[in-house]
C-alpha cells in the first residue's frame, strides 16, 4: 500500500467513525433522569401567545388518537388548549370551568370523550372533544348521608371503565372513591378520610393499572406519599410507598407508571417538585429533577428534589414516542414543559 492510498483509507475510516459517533450521539443539552429513563428539557415547547391564550394553573394533559395534546387549565378564557406535539397551538375552547382540575380521555366504541372535574363547581362533566357537555354529575347528597352539602364534594379525577362506568376520586373533599354507571347513577363507594390503609387522604388521582390483568384501581394517597391499589369494589390489594413524594395522579404507559410529585417531602414544602417513574414491579427507576432512586434491603429510601427544573409539577402526559409533557400548578402561570426521551 503506497502512502497516498494509506492516507485516503485512513481518512475514510476516520470519517466513518465520526459519522457513527454522530449517529449515536446524545441529543444536545443536559439530560435528566436515571437508569435509561432520561430526557432533555424544553421549557419553551408551547408556542401559544400568553396575551391571547393565557393559562392559570396547568392541571392535566392527555393525548388523543390523532396525536394532539390537550391541556386543561382553570383559566376560563380558554379552559382547554389543543396542541400538536411540536407545541403549535391548534385550537382552544371552554369558559365555564373555573375549577377545571381533572382531565380524562375515554374511547367509547371508537369515539373519544373527555371527563372534566371542577373543584369550584363541585361537579364532573362528560364532554365531546370540542366541549359540548353530555353528562353532569353533581354532589352525591343521597349517598347514605356521607355528604351533607354540595361543597363537601370536591372531585379531582376520574377514570372510565370499558363498560362506561365512571370512578371519581373526591381528592379535595371527603376522600371517597365513588363508582357510577355510565348514566351517572351512583352504584358504590369506598375509602373516605381516616386512619389506616383502607382510608385516603388527598386522593388526588385514580386510574386502572393496565400493567396487570386484575382490572385493579390505582388511587393516590398524596399526603401519605403513596399509591394504593384496590379492587373495583374497594378491597385493598397493595400500598406502593414512595417516601418523600407527594404524588399527583398515576399515569400508566406501557409497563411504566409516571407521576408528577407536587412537593417533597410533604405538602408544606413549596417549590420542591419533580417527576417520578416506576417500572411494572412498582420499583422507582428514575426521577427527573429528583434524587437517584436508592433501595436499602429492598426498601425505597426517601426521595427529594435535587434540581430546580420544576416548581409544582401537577401532571405528566406520555406521548406515543414516550416523550413527556409536564403541567404545573401555582408555578407562575407557565405553559407545560416537554421532556424528550434520550
Amino acid at each position: 500500500m503506497n502512502r497516498k492510498t494509506f492516507i485516503q483509507n485512513t481518512a475514510l475510516a476516520a470519517g466513518s467513525m465520526l459519522l457513527m459517533k454522530d449517529l449515536y450521539a446524545k441529543p444536545k443539552g443536559k439530560s435528566y433522569g436515571y437508569n435509561g429513563m432520561q430526557y432533555t428539557l424544553d421549557t419553551g415547547w408551547s408556542q401559544a401567545d400568553a396575551n391571547k391564550y393565557p393559562v392559570n394553573d396547568c392541571h392535566e394533559m392527555v393525548q388523543d388518537k390523532h396525536g394532539r395534546i390537550l391541556l386543561l387549565t382553570n383559566e376560563t378564557k380558554n379552559n382547554v388548549l389543543i396542541y400538536n406535539t411540536k407545541g403549535k397551538l391548534l385550537d382552544t375552547w371552554g369558559h365555564e370551568f373555573p375549577g377545571a382540575h381533572g382531565l380524562t380521555l375515554h374511547n367509547e366504541n371508537g369515539t373519544e370523550y373527555l371527563y372534566i372535574t371542577d373543584t369550584v363547581k363541585h361537579q364532573v362533566y362528560k364532554t365531546t372533544m370540542d366541549g359540548k357537555i353530555l353528562l353532569t354529575i353533581d354532589a352525591p347528597l343521597d349517598a347514605d348521608g356521607i355528604y351533607k352539602k354540595a361543597e363537601e364534594f370536591v372531585p379531582t379525577e376520574t377514570i372510565i371503565d370499558s363498560n362506561g362506568d365512571i370512578f371519581i376520586a373526591d381528592g379535595y373533599g371527603a376522600q371517597y372513591v365513588l363508582h357510577y354507571d355510565k348514566n351517572g347513577k351512583l352504584l358504590h363507594y369506598f375509602g373516605g378520610k381516616g386512619e389506616g390503609d383502607m382510608h385516603l387522604d388527598n386522593a388526588h388521582g385514580i386510574t386502572f393499572d393496565t400493567r396487570r390483568n386484575d382490572a385493579s384501581l390505582l388511587v393516590t394517597d398524596r399526603t401519605r406519599n403513596c399509591f394504593k391499589r384496590f379492587t373495583k369494589d374497594g378491597k385493598l390489594i397493595e400500598v406502593i410507598h414512595l417516601p418523600g413524594a407527594c404524588v399527583c395522579r398515576p399515569v400508566i404507559h406501557g409497563d411504566h407508571l409516571y407521576a408528577a410529585v407536587l412537593r417533597s417531602p410533604d405538602l408544606n414544602a413549596e417549590g420542591t417538585g419533580f417527576v417520578t417513574i416506576l417500572d411494572k414491579d412498582n420499583k422507582v427507576v428514575s426521577n427527573i429533577g429528583g434524587s437517584e432512586p436508592t433501595y436499602a434491603n429492598g426498601v425505597l429510601q426517601p426521595m427529594h428534589q435535587t434540581e430546580k427544573i420544576f416548581v409544582h409539577p401537577h401532571d405528566v402526559c406520555v406521548d406515543s414516542d414516550e416523550n413527556l409533557y409536564v403541567a404545573q400548578w401555582a408555578s407562575g402561570k407557565v405553559y407545560p414543559y416537554k421532556l424528550k426521551r434520550v
